[in-house]
């Protein structure tokens, strides 16, 4: 006899799961249980740089960030709690003709889009970043409505409104299987007992493909170790935007608090999910802060930590229903924007769910794009 039953159960209690299940309930859904083998926002949502843009190179990462920033917006409002929302802007960062010149093609795309993005001159950089020194670059880009919310004040806010709609939470819960019978799902399996459900929901971040596999369903993703640094607290003003820079590999913020949080990715992209935090990082990262930002050369650091990036071979997300097992649905392989997207994606997912259709296309999303040879390039990820 089953351990409980429900209409939809979510694997994963980062940002991308409890967003889902807010707004799966929102949505008139009546038993949705949420189960997080830790605590909730104890994975890749709690170790994030939990930045937000609409500084895009296509399309539909255009739309989506753009939805994401007027969520966020509005979700304090919304969810009754505060979720942390500063908006100082994304400031671009070149250091290569080509890369300068993408980014004005981006810009060309965004404002098209409605994204009231920009080419800005060293001058206006270096007002808007007091603390900047980048005599090295070749040009700049900066969005105003860019920026970066607290994650688990943003996860913990879906967290409590889902559960004023009635969503179940099972933290401390293991999923060990999920029985599928004639091509559906029909039971997932815990270490606290068996739950009922036609209807399954993978939001699990680092290990997305791992849940994946308890369906036989293999996936061309993997996850990768990100460490992410930051200092005591420092006069407000040295860094109000989040500084990035694809060829320059990094990303720097100053939070309201005055830390300044960075971080990089790994040479090479490897395939390792140990969250180990590694000193060849900090060295790196902190000679990238004192370049950057030389106010800070002599502040001290407080911690590094590491998190999992869920990479797919396109680094774009996996969204959708899969082939060969009717009622499981993919949402992951986000490939570090999980958290940026998680209020357009979680309400995406849950109009999947129940009415088979969405607002805005995630067709292409799909995982079938990669045996297709579809992929979805995106030139502006660091």
């Amino acid at each position: 006899m089953a351990w409980k039953n429900a209409d939809v159960v979510v694997i994963g209690g980062g940002v991308q799961g409890c967003a889902s299940a807010y707004n799966l309930a929102k949505l008139g859904v009546k038993k949705v249980i949420l189960i997080e083998k830790n605590s909730i926002c104890s994975g890749s949502t709690g170790r994030c740089g939990a930045g937000i843009r609409a500084q895009w190179g296509t399309e539909m990462n255009c739309r989506f960030g753009l939805a994401c920033l007027d969520i966020f917006e509005n979700l304090e409002e919304e969810l009754g709690m505060s979720v942390g929302l500063n908006q100082g802007g994304y400031l671009m960062v070149a250091y290569k003709e080509s890369e300068f010149d993408q980014l004005k093609a981006n810009i060309k795309l965004q404002n098209s889009l409605g994204i009231r993005s920009g080419v800005v001159t060293r001058e206006e950089a270096y007002t808007i970043c007091p603390g900047l020194s980048a005599d090295d670059a070749l040009g700049f880009t900066f969005h105003q409505r860019d920026g970066h919310a607290d994650p688990f004040l943003t996860t913990f806010a879906y967290m409590e409104a889902a559960k004023r709609l009635g969503v179940e939470f099972l933290k401390f819960t293991e999923v060990t299987a999920i029985k599928v019978e004639k091509g559906r799902v029909k039971t997932v399996v815990t270490d606290k007992g068996e739950i009922d459900t036609a209807v399954v929901l993978n939001t699990a971040g680092g290990f997305f493909q791992d849940v994946a596999a308890m369906v036989d369903l293999e996936l061309p993703i993997h996850s990768e170790n990100h460490d992410i640094m930051v200092t005591e607290p420092v006069e407000p003003g040295v860094c109000p935007p989040m500084l990035m820079s694809f060829s320059g590999n990094y990303y720097l913020q100053q939070r309201p608090d005055g830390t300044i949080v960075g971080g990089c990715s790994p040479i090479g992209h490897p395939m390792d999910s140990d969250l180990r935090s590694r000193f060849a990082f900090l060295e790196h990262m902190s000679s990238v802060f004192t370049k950057l930002l030389p106010r800070a050369k002599d502040i001290r650091i407080v911690r590094q930590w590491a998190g999992l990036y869920n990479m797919s071979p396109d680094c774009q997300p996996i969204l959708g229903e899969a082939e060969h097992v009717k009622g499981f649905f993919l949402s992951g392989a986000y490939s570090g924007h999980g958290f940026m997207f998680a209020p357009i994606t979680g309400k995406l997912m849950a109009q999947l769910i129940t009415r088979g259709n969405t607002d805005m296309p995630i067709h292409m999303l799909h995982y079938r794009r990669f045996a297709e040879g579809k992929l979805i390039i995106e030139p502006a990820v660091v």
